[in-house]
């Protein structure tokens, strides 16, 4: 038998079996059930097609963590428009080049950022603008309550088909133009199936939104944790503090957050010493290069909860692997900590290989190092009106696989362990040096709290290492650690060849919205007086 996979399911799931229960804790307080939930997107749907937003049509949605987020998400899914969610932390200027490539029909806009649509809305072909608070917002804006009070309930769902695009992600476009990453029902249901399993959800989990819900749909979670029935907890921003609080005062038991928002954690239990728990166990999700194994001890070991390292990319849904393979670490073993910064292993359904240049499997030995390429129901479509990107995208080393872009090895057991992006990994004298394992040893120093390695140029080796360091006193114009104890301190811990050359102290480091640290910006700015980078794949 075959049933269409579509995600208004998701909702019209919970709606059925868990209507009565609390679905969303909301920023300001208010608190809804799956039933008013479900509600409040009906009226949402019915509004999109008052203002004739029709089948295929692009709606853009540029908000914070909140529950007007998740209700014009499914409201415009519901009509069978193509939701479009925006990185709030890009510029007016990124927001134009989107919403024309795309050709958005609609926007909603969070009160906060509506005044970075404003400037551009006569360079854009949308017609209809609403926000969730008019009055603090300049121009001519639909409020957002107001107009599903009068929207009414009553709209038309279209038939879909699971192999339609239904949301269109753009990624930030560090190498161009950003690429819009399309998405089928069918690629995001599965998805959402997949992490359900591997995050282990279920209807009496509580979830804080620590991770932006534009970034790849929440990784899923917009579905994921609708369908089951489980409970949102919404954020307007990321504060440890508030994160804190949240997880004692609503009994989180489960959110998601990038190694810089551990980092966040970490310091701030440290100076504070807060209740790290509720009711419920806890559990987090990272993603991508792995937490420092201190960062991971301290999570596990002193806040008691349970990580889970993940990985993937806007393109593949995101997630794709995980590190979380019980029969290989014991949970009261300081091994477990070398498993957990793996990548991992691929997710059910999932084919993950990693190949050499001539897209042949690399040994499991631990050491030869290939791209990571992958195929899974839950990889994009294709890239909006790139038909030369996409086709590169999934046919560079290996034909019909999604190319990653990572460098990693496979050991024994089939784990992968990213070494570095293609553009990240330092050739120094001919020798290939990881940026991420000299990162890992300087994030065992206890004054650095932040930092990003990238090949410098050298006159004599082509490029050397270069530490940008985040000092623990956070004070880079007199630190806490010189420069050459920092350098004498990768000496004494990697192989000669390795060591960093050079230490920059810095108060902060360039980072994405989710927090991602963006090597790209710092290796501009160190090579723009020469003609290439040496290593840069």
């Amino acid at each position: 038998m075959h049933k269409p996979l579509l995600v208004t399911d998701f909702l019209d799931r919970a709606r059925k079996h868990y209507g009565d229960a609390e679905a969303v804790v909301a920023t300001t307080g208010e608190r809804y059930t799956y039933d008013e939930l479900g509600e409040r997107a009906d009226r949402f749907s019915a509004a999109l097609q008052q203002r004739g937003i029709e089948k295929g049509d692009r709606v853009a949605v540029l908000d914070p963590n909140t529950h007007y987020h998740l209700e014009a998400a499914y409201g415009s899914m519901q009509v069978g428009a193509v939701h479009m969610p925006l990185n709030y932390r890009l510029t007016p200027d990124d927001f134009s080049y989107m919403l024309e490539d795309a050709e958005v029909d609609a926007v909603y806009a969070d009160y906060d950022f509506a005044d970075k649509i404003e400037p551009i809305r006569d360079e854009v072909p949308v017609e209809t603008f609403i926000t969730n608070d008019a009055e603090r917002v300049e121009g001519e804006w639909e409020a957002f309550d107001d107009v599903l009070a009068d929207a009414g309930t009553d709209y038309d769902r279209p038939e879909m088909d699971e192999d339609e695009i239904v949301t269109i992600n753009y990624t930030s476009g560090t190498t161009g133009d950003p690429k819009g990453v399309c998405r089928t029902h069918r690629a995001e249901t599965i998805h959402a199936y997949l992490i359900t399993a591997h995050q282990q959800l279920q209807d009496d989990d509580v979830y804080l939104w620590t991770l932006p819900m534009f970034h790849v749909n929440g990784w899923g979670h917009i579905y994921a944790v609708t369908g089951i029935g489980a409970k949102h907890v919404c954020t307007r921003g990321v504060d440890a503090g508030d994160i804190f609080e949240a997880v004692r005062t609503e009994d989180v038991s489960y959110m998601c957050g990038a190694p810089t928002v551990l980092n966040m954690l970490v310091d701030y239990y440290e100076e504070n010493d807060p209740e790290t728990t509720g009711a419920n166990d806890v559990r987090i999700a990272t993603a991508g290069s792995a937490p420092p194994e201190a960062t991971i001890r301290t999570v596990e070991d002193e806040f008691g909860w349970y990580l889970k390292h993940v990985y993937g990319a806007t393109e593949t849904g995101p997630l794709i692997t995980t590190s979380d393979a019980r029969r290989t670490f014991d949970d009261d073993s300081s091994d477990r900590f070398a498993i957990k910064k793996r990548q991992g292993l691929g997710y059910l359904g999932t084919d993950i290989r990693v190949v050499d240049e001539d897209g042949n499997d690399v040994p499991r030995d631990d050491e030869t190092i290939g791209e990571i390429v992958v195929q899974g129901n839950q990889v994009m479509e294709k890239y909006w009106n790139k038909p030369e990107e996409t086709e590169e995208a999934f046919n560079d080393r290996l034909e019909g696989y999604y190319h990653m872009g990572d460098l990693a090895t496979v050991d024994e057991n089939g784990m992968l362990s990213i070494q570095d992006r293609k553009k990240d990994i330092i050739i120094s004298g001919g020798e290939n040096i990881s940026s991420i394992e000299l990162e890992d040893t300087l994030f065992d120093h206890p004054e650095v709290s932040d930092v990003a390695v990238i090949p410098a140029p050298s006159d004599q080796w082509g490029e050397t290492p270069k530490a940008f360091v985040v000092p623990s006193n956070e004070d880079p114009d007199d630190p806490s650690v010189t420069a050459d104890e920092l350098v004498d301190f990768t000496r004494d811990n990697l192989a000669g060849y390795k060591v960093v050359r050079e230490v920059e102290f810095v108060e902060e480091l360039p980072t994405t919205a989710t927090g991602k640290i963006q090597k790209y910006e710092l290796r501009q700015e160190e090579w723009e007086d020469e003609d290439r980078m040496v290593g840069q794949g």
